[in-house]
């Protein structure tokens, strides 16, 4: 897995969510009772997770920002700040599997 995988998978994943407005963000994902920007957020911590797991530095939460219209910026931040971590490719490999996964569920 590469870097230029896991930043198309989250370029998808942004195309496909950057221009929702706020009540499909609190829409029940797909086949869930979970809201779809609790679902990204969740996705954006994971990352932000991995990122501080090979800049070995201490995880922190991401904030949940009050307007659910910054979570993908919140998405490309967290992943570009893992790509320029230089993680191993196992890390990237899970980023860009949960990235998928996040898209396939909303």
């Amino acid at each position: 897995m590469s870097a230029a995988e896991l930043d198309r998978a989250v370029q998808l994943l942004v195309g496909q969510v950057g221009h929702w407005e706020q009540p499909r963000w609190a829409a029940a994902a797909a086949g869930g009772n979970a809201a779809r920007a609790d679902l990204v957020h969740r996705l954006v911590q994971e990352i932000a997770n991995l990122a501080a797991d090979a800049e070995g530095e201490p995880r922190r939460t991401v904030p949940r920002l009050a307007n659910d219209l910054a979570l993908p910026d919140q998405l490309r931040v967290v992943a570009a700040d893992l790509m320029a971590a230089g993680p191993e490719p196992a890390a990237l490999a899970r980023a860009a599997a949960e990235v998928t996964a996040t898209r396939t569920a909303l």
